[in-house]
């Protein structure tokens, strides 16, 4: 099954954040909570957590990209 890495909200005011960079690519296996992407806020860079072990199947934004808050950021398949 294909679970959903998405964007939360990091901060109170928070509408979107930038990926700043990868640190899984696809192909590759993830524990859950490991740490997949690093999203630069205002205030802040934070690693965004992978929500299940499997393996990333899907980048949907590009380092670079403005992602709003709620957005999906990539799939995980979990195997099942």
């Amino acid at each position: 099954m294909r679970v959903a890495i998405d964007l939360p909200a990091l901060g109170f005011d928070m509408e979107s954040g930038t990926v700043g960079s990868w640190l899984k690519q696809v192909g590759d296996t993830v524990e859950q909570g490991d740490p997949v992407a690093e999203i630069e806020t205002e205030k802040a860079a934070v690693d965004i957590e992978a929500p299940a072990s499997g393996t990333l199947v899907e980048i949907a934004f590009e380092v670079g990209a403005e992602v709003p808050v709620g957005s999906v950021l990539g799939y995980i398949d979990d195997g099942t």
